[in-house]
């Protein structure tokens, strides 16, 4: 017991690349840059979508939240990722562990159940256009956004502290460069199998089930697409949903890896790199993949700059 009072109050060494100290500094200039540009990128589309009057639609709140939840998950884990990859010190405070983990964990299931909500969002434009300012009314979709963030929360509400408080009799070295549950659960020296198991049952609902409702939405909207007759209104429900369907794909294919399979299957290596993908590549390309086929963003950016252009003069 006293060994793992000692770890508590000592932290945690995240080891990340430590055995590479050269693919540590290339890492950290490619991590700092992302990271730069996932800020500029959402930042951005928030200010936009609050300060253009044709952003404000229900598709461009939730892509608000899904901008800020990217700024809040980002600055969660990176800046102990930069200052870790920069010199030799690779500890993190057991407070800093939990706070990061907790984070992390409530993140990405808001992210989930958000990108669920954003397919119905788009279901009702493309499958019910004549009534979807009927359907998707400011209560609804504030409802809808608060679902996601709740949800999330309670979700790592009950992982977090499951994970922390497993026995690790003295062990403080993370394989990895963030505090992962998948990480910090293989440190375990005791028999993990029930809170596994109770991981996977909550990954169902947090990442499989809003995951079954983006595919039936998207089955509805195909089904939609294929019975518009003029090849003009198929490009423009396609291009309705593709930005979508995108961060969907980037999100989920990375997701699942990590957290649908048992601890002794997990690939330290693997799931390193698939976390730096999730972690900074994702948030980063979230705003180019929305914005580069949308006109309407590109308004709202000339129309901001031109403002600001005729104030300066």
């Amino acid at each position: 017991m006293g060994r793992q009072n000692a770890s508590s109050s000592e932290g945690f060494i995240l080891v990340g690349f430590s055995d590479r100290p050269r693919l540590e500094l290339g890492l950290f200039v490619v991590v700092l840059t992302f990271y730069l540009l996932t800020l500029l990128g959402n930042v951005a589309i928030i200010l936009l979508s609050a300060l253009d009057a044709r952003l404000h639609t229900p598709m461009y709140f939730f892509l608000a939240n899904l901008s800020f939840l990217d700024v809040c998950f980002t600055t969660g884990s990176i800046p102990q990722m930069l200052y870790n990859l920069w010199g030799p010190d690779k500890t993190i405070s057991y407070v800093g562990c939990a706070v990061q983990l907790y984070f992390v964990l409530a993140l990405g299931g808001v992210e989930c159940v958000l990108l669920a909500v954003m397919a119905y969002d788009r279901y009702v434009a493309v499958c019910k256009p004549l009534h979807y300012t009927v359907i998707m009314h400011h209560r609804l979709c504030g409802q809808l956004a608060s679902a996601a963030w709740l949800s999330g929360f309670s979700n790592s509400l009950i992982m977090a502290p499951q994970t922390l408080l497993l026995p690790r009799c003295g062990h403080r070295r993370v394989d990895h460069f963030l505090c992962e549950m998948p990480a910090l659960i293989g440190m375990a020296c005791v028999d993990t199998t029930t809170l596994e198991a109770l991981a996977f049952a909550l990954a169902i609902f947090i990442i499989l089930t809003p995951l079954l409702l983006i595919l039936t939405s998207y089955g509805y909207i195909a089904r939609a697409v294929l019975r518009i007759s003029s090849a003009v209104g198929r490009r423009k429900a396609l291009n309705t949903c593709s930005s979508h369907l995108a961060v969907v794909s980037l999100f989920y294919g990375t997701i699942i890896y990590m957290y649908l399979q048992p601890a002794n299957a997990y690939s330290q290596d693997q799931g390193k790199f698939l976390t730096l993908f999730y972690t900074i590549v994702t948030p980063s390309v979230n705003p180019l993949i929305y914005t580069l086929r949308n006109k309407d963003v590109k308004e709202a950016v000339k129309k901001v700059l031109g403002k600001g252009r005729a104030q300066g003069q």
